[in-house]
């Protein structure tokens, strides 16, 4: 029996808010528990749009359109709602925190998903976190740093890789998670998603992305092509290769 979709866009419509300028121009997607999706595009086609709004970013608002979450329609929820329902964003230039250790952070993280008069216990979240982090083959002493402060393009990444371990996201969109890595840290982004997905073959994730470098490494499940705000071709793998030989303009020219 195939399983319910954990992501459904229907007609989905987005533009910035308080700008007249439509980016989304109708979006459908489905995305099933378990799968590595890619959505690939040029820029400026809506890609990172398209992250925002399923995250509930402020400054982006659905016009027209569902996102249904596990069924439900999340469109009115606030983005720490949809947080404490599993949806995860893996922002493509991290915030610094600097003062603001990493375990503090998790800690507060973890917190906030616990009910008002629940109180997270300081050895469970220790315990959890030094589980997490040798899953991943992260040093301890990595979780006493501040918080993205003064860490390189692959320490980042490797920050919110852990992110993803501690929170167990259901859903874990990450917006051009590759912007200017090098090759030893789109190994870390792979590797790590790698792994939690075969800790938790329900994981799901979109890995939005301009190139197929770190698809070589990911080799997701189905590969989206987003032109001018619209899904215009989805595929396997072997659509990213072919981007990669003949570029975007085939599309253009086919929705012309």
């Amino acid at each position: 029996m195939s399983k319910a979709p954990i992501l459904s866009l229907r007609g989905l419509c987005a533009k910035v808010v308080d700008e007249d300028v439509e980016i989304l121009h109708g979006v459908d997607l489905e995305l099933i528990p378990g799968e590595v999706h890619a959505l690939m595009g040029p820029n400026g086609s809506g890609k990172s749009t398209l992250a925002k709004v399923l995250a509930g970013h402020p400054g982006y608002e659905a016009t027209a359109g569902s996102v249904e979450y596990d069924g439900e329609d999340i469109l009115d929820l606030e983005p720490d709602e949809r947080a404490r329902l599993g949806v995860f964003l893996a922002f493509q230039y991290p915030v610094e925190i600097p003062g603001v250790s990493i375990a503090n952070f998790l800690r507060t993280a973890m917190q906030a998903r616990l009910e008002e008069e629940e109180e997270l216990d300081l050895f469970d979240f220790q315990d959890e976190l030094l589980e997490r982090m040798d899953l991943l083959d992260i040093d301890p002493s990595f979780a006493e740093r501040p918080v993205n402060d003064g860490f390189s393009g692959g320490e980042k990444k490797r920050n919110e890789i852990l992110q993803m371990a501690v929170l167990r996201p259901r859903l874990a969109v990450m917006d051009e998670t590759d912007s200017g890595l090098d090759i030893d840290a789109l190994q870390v982004v792979a590797g790590g998603v790698k792994t939690l997905s075969a800790e938790d073959p329900e994981m799901t994730v979109l890995v939005i992305t301009h190139y197929q470098r770190l698809l070589n490494y990911l080799r997701p499940d189905h590969v989206h092509v987003m032109v001018d705000g619209r899904i215009v071709r989805s595929g396997g793998a072997a659509l990213a290769e072919n981007l990669e030989a003949e570029g975007y303009e085939q599309f253009r020219a086919s929705e012309s």
